[in-house]
């Protein structure tokens, strides 16, 4: 590992193969089980693999099980039914045309809504979760990375996705949530791995279910989401919990997007000990200049995309160098780990960056560390 590690968000392209299989499934047509848990498992031996290779010192299963980040869990978990019509970003109905065009060229998945919640949450069925510990334990042993980590659903953005039509407040919707996915999160460091959660509900949902909120109002919601979520980690080390704050891996405009400045206070006093924030793309980029006065708390370690997730461009090696450097020089080497904005597979079958250029902006990513770290 070179002194600056890298890692990245979690979601990888799935395979051909695999992908066919889940879409089938997911369809309602006939599919071999079998073959399909046989294909899964073949493909995170692969993918661990390839990241080991690579360079990535910290690397995911690629979420290849799962549909998405946040609606996997309906699977998992009771009280899920129903369906609700969603909501789309608020910088895209701005723009209703733009809209429009990425949706016909499938670099997003259209407001299609989702399930809702219309009873009592709790943990119905841990076979999947088994089989994805399984799968990537198997992985990081055949490839030995430096380190390993697995993606999980935060409280709040299950919330986000999946709408509540049951508990009579939102507090008590997210203290059940929050209790049920407990026994996931344990699990996975149980098992090995880092945990890391997915947050865009810190950041992505003020432009999309909160937009009728003023930025002081969300601030407040963001404050008592963390509280649910420290709750739900309280059994966990801080420094086996890695947390994404997200404002929505789509190619949009993002003009609506909340200020990583209102949140940042309320952000730190997360447990985890890695905070994972977008620091590549045109919105959010000159964000690193925060860190000259904010103090992080003691234990917590900053991990800024130094690639940008929704663009083909292949960053060079010498800008991530420099992106790294920016924060080194704000927070000393040892509370920087370089990672990319989001994950490259957001939804399975929704690709923004080609599956081609994935593994080359991984490349850049490590040469750019090496680079960075050559240079302290």
């Amino acid at each position: 590992m070179s002194a600056i590690a890298t890692t990245h968000v979690g979601s990888l392209p799935r395979s051909p193969t695999l992908l066919g299989m889940m879409l089938d499934r997911a369809r309602g047509k006939p599919f071999d089980a079998a073959a399909l848990a046989e294909q899964l498992r073949a493909d995170v031996v692969a993918i661990v693999r390839r990241q080991a290779e690579l360079g990535i010192d910290i690397v995911s299963d690629g979420e290849l099980s799962k549909p998405s980040y946040a609606t996997y869990v309906t699977e998992r978990l009771t009280g899920f039914g129903g369906h609700h019509r969603g909501y789309s970003p608020q910088d895209l109905r701005d723009y209703p045309g733009f809209a429009t065009a990425l949706v016909e060229q499938r670099r997003i998945q259209p407001p299609a809504g989702g399930l809702c919640c219309q009873g009592p949450i709790a943990v119905k069925d841990t076979a999947a979760l088994q089989a994805d510990l399984r799968n990537f334990r198997d992985a990081v042993a055949a490839a030995r990375p430096t380190g390993a980590f697995m993606n999980a659903a935060s409280p709040g953005v299950i919330a986000v996705w999946q709408h509540n039509e049951h508990y009579a407040t939102e507090d008590d919707y997210l203290t059940a949530i929050a209790e049920a996915m407990r026994a996931e999160y344990e699990a996975i460091v149980d098992a090995g791995f880092a945990l890391q959660l997915d947050c865009p509900d810190l950041a992505m949902a003020r432009h999309m279910n909160y937009s009728r909120l003023d930025d002081a109002a969300f601030v407040r919601l963001v404050e008592r989401n963390i509280a649910v979520l420290n709750h739900a980690v309280r059994n966990i080390p801080a420094e086996r919990l890695r947390m994404h704050v997200c404002w929505g891996n789509y190619e949009g405009p993002h003009h609506r997007d909340i200020p990583l400045a209102a949140i940042l206070p309320a952000v730190l006093a997360a447990k985890p000990a890695y905070l994972l924030i977008e620091a590549a793309n045109p919105r959010h980029g000159h964000e690193w200049a925060l860190f000259e006065t904010a103090t992080l708390p003691p234990g917590k370690i900053v991990v800024p995309g130094v690639v940008d997730s929704t663009t083909n461009f292949i960053e060079h090696p010498e800008l991530v160098a420099q992106r790294i450097a920016r924060y080194v020089q704000l927070v000393g080497a040892d509370r920087v780990v370089a990672a990319t904005d989001c994950g490259f597979s957001t939804f399975n079958d929704y690709t923004t960056v080609h599956p081609d250029l994935v593994w080359r902006k991984l490349e850049s990513l490590v040469a750019g560390a090496r680079l960075a770290s050559a240079r302290l």
